[in-house]
C-alpha cells in the first residue's frame, strides 16, 4: 500500500508516518521544505516539497499519481490559528486535495477532521469560532462526494505515550485522547479495503485498537 500524508510533519502526520512504516506501508508526503524532505527521506520517506497553500491543483495530483498513491490522509491543519490560514488549509486546502485526488484517480482520502462540540465549554474567540465553522464546511463537502471517504473526529488531541485502547463509533464523547492512539487508529482504518463513506468519532476508551475498527466497520 502506498499512503500519501498532507501534514506528515505533523503531530497525527507523524505518529501515522512511524506506525505505517512498522507495518511496512510505503509512506509518501507533502512538505514546505528542502531540509524536511532530507530528514524524511532518512526514515525512508518519499516527500514532495510544496506548499499546499500556494501549489496549483494540477502540482498535487502529479505528486499523488508520481507516489502511485493509493490513499490520501489529510491531517494538515491550523488548529484555531489565524483565519487566512484556517480558510487556506482547513478549508480551501481540502477541497485542493479533493480535486486532486479525484485528477489522480485515487479513490480513498481519510480527512482528520474534529468533535464539533470541542470546546463548547469554554468561550472561544472567534478566530476557534471560525476554525470550527471551516472544519464543518470541509466534512460536508467530502461527505457529498464521490470518493471513498474517511472522516475521523478525535476528541482533544494530546501529546503523551498512545494506551493503545480507544473508544470509536459514529457519536463518542468529547474528552481527550493521544495522537499515537489517534495514529494508530488511522493505520488500523487504511488496513480495511474500504472506508464506506463513514464519519467516525474517538475517544479515549478501553477497546484494543484493531478491535474497535473492526466492530465499528462491521455495524456501522
Amino acid at each position: 500500500m502506498n499512503v500519501f500524508i498532507i501534514g506528515i510533519t505533523g503531530g497525527v502526520g507523524g505518529s501515522l508516518t512511524r506506525e505505517l512504516l512498522s507495518r511496512d506501508v510505503n509512506v509518501h508526503g507533502l512538505v514546505r521544505r528542502d531540509e524536511q524532505r532530507a530528514e524524511l527521506l532518512g526514515q525512508g520517506v518519499n516527500a514532495t516539497v510544496g506548499d499546499l497553500a500556494s501549489m496549483f491543483e494540477e502540482e498535487l495530483a502529479r505528486a499523488f499519481s508520481d507516489a502511485d498513491a493509493d490513499a490520501i490522509v489529510f491531517s494538515a491543519g491550523s488548529n484555531g490559528g489565524a483565519t487566512e490560514v484556517t480558510k487556506t488549509i482547513d478549508g480551501e486546502g481540502v477541497e485542493k486535495a479533493m480535486s486532486a485526488a479525484r485528477t489522480a484517480r485515487v479513490d480513498r482520502f481519510a480527512l482528520v477532521s474534529v468533535l464539533p462540540e470541542s470546546w463548547r465549554e469554554r468561550d472561544l474567540g472567534e478566530d476557534v469560532e471560525y476554525y470550527f465553522a471551516v472544519k464543518k464546511n470541509a466534512d460536508i463537502a467530502l461527505s457529498r462526494s464521490e470518493l471513498d471517504w474517511l472522516i475521523l473526529r478525535p476528541a482533544l488531541l494530546l501529546d503523551e505515550p498512545g494506551s493503545g485502547t480507544v473508544s470509536l463509533g459514529p457519536a463518542e464523547f468529547h474528552d481527550r485522547i493521544a495522537r499515537d492512539d489517534v495514529a494508530a487508529t488511522l493505520a488500523e482504518l487504511l488496513r480495511e479495503p474500504g472506508f464506506g463513506r463513514r464519519i467516525l468519532e474517538l475517544n479515549t476508551g478501553s477497546t484494543p485498537i484493531p478491535e474497535a475498527v473492526r466492530s465499528t466497520i462491521r455495524t456501522c
